[in-house]
């Protein structure tokens, strides 16, 4: 859906973006991660026109993007962009009717979702009457109510509830069914790892990692497992002095002991159980995957200089 190209951004004194490619494939959820003032917004800005590129260029499903594009764009900014003084219901038709539709469509639309996240009553309320998880709901659906083929989502969950959070996650999801493409940029590194099938990370205006959430969460594997066995007692110090592995951790329960391991080089968890099963009684191996929170706070505090490319 978008091919982004060698993008330089500067700002006076400041470079936003330094040589910046990815890929977002068609009908994916991808995720735009990267601490504040990384570049993500400076990105997002250019896809959507607001601001253009120093250099480089953004492919648009197969085109050089241009301004007919906007109408397939759907934007959710981090600051939210509604008339405090403006009624509800005529501010989403006018803001439909700038995306391309009638009043008429616009209207059938805007009713279909406001039923949908029962707020039919807010119709001829005031925006400044709203909380703040109330205008984001708005805001919401002014983003996605012309059927975008491209949804850019820039902290979309900022001030919602929990349960409120869940309601347009669903939708973000069933959007993604019907074939939109999402751009989701977040610090939220939980909701990466429930929606997001790509992702790529921005820090301090470099691309420092990208791919599939599996692939890239799978390179971050280092051979450590959890076992959980019934309390060995005094077995425990006979079974760690080994040069098979090295204990991370220790954690006894009630009635369960686990310790947490990292393999050692050249070995492998056969030869692990080999050696503990005539030790200890285990009660189930788990290995340890890195949170994509884990390797969020791995990159943008290691100093490196390394694009990580995942196909």
């Amino acid at each position: 859906m978008l091919d982004i190209r060698h993008i330089v951004k500067q700002y006076s004194g400041h470079r936003a973006l330094d040589d910046v490619s990815l890929q977002v494939p068609q009908g994916s959820i991808f995720g735009l991660l990267g601490p504040n003032g990384a570049g993500k917004t400076s990105l997002i800005r250019i896809i959507n026109q607001i601001t253009a590129p120093d250099s480089g260029e953004i492919y648009f499903d197969g085109e050089l993007l241009q301004p007919k594009h906007i109408e397939r764009i759907g934007y959710l900014p981090e600051e939210r962009g509604l008339y405090k003084k403006m009624k509800i219901g005529e501010q989403m038709l006018y803001l439909a009717q700038l995306k391309g539709l009638s009043k008429s469509d616009a209207a059938q639309r805007i009713r279909k979702w406001f039923e949908k996240l029962q707020i039919e009553s807010w119709w001829d309320k005031k925006v400044e009457d709203l909380s703040k998880g109330m205008q984001q709901k708005v805001q919401f659906v002014a983003t996605v109510v012309h059927e975008p083929d491209l949804i850019i989502l820039d902290e979309p969950f900022s001030g919602f509830d929990p349960v409120n959070a869940q309601v347009i996650q669903e939708e973000i999801l069933e959007l993604n069914k019907k074939g939109a493409t999402i751009i989701y940029s977040t610090h939220r590194m939980e909701s990466v790892e429930e929606l997001c099938d790509y992702i790529a990370l921005i820090n301090k205006s470099k691309k420092v990692l990208d791919g599939p959430v599996r692939a890239i969460k799978r390179s971050y594997q280092n051979q450590m497992y959890v076992i959980e066995c019934k309390e060995p007692g005094g077995l425990v110090l006979n079974f760690m002095e080994t040069s098979l592995f090295e204990v991370v951790e220790e954690n006894r329960t009630t009635e369960n002991y686990e310790v947490t391991i990292r393999i050692n080089q050249n070995n492998s968890l056969n030869d692990i159980l080999l050696y503990l099963i005539p030790k200890i009684e285990i009660n189930q191996v788990r290995e340890v995957i890195p949170s994509m929170h884990d390797i969020f706070i791995d990159q943008v505090t290691t100093p490196s200089n390394k694009t990580i490319h995942h196909a």
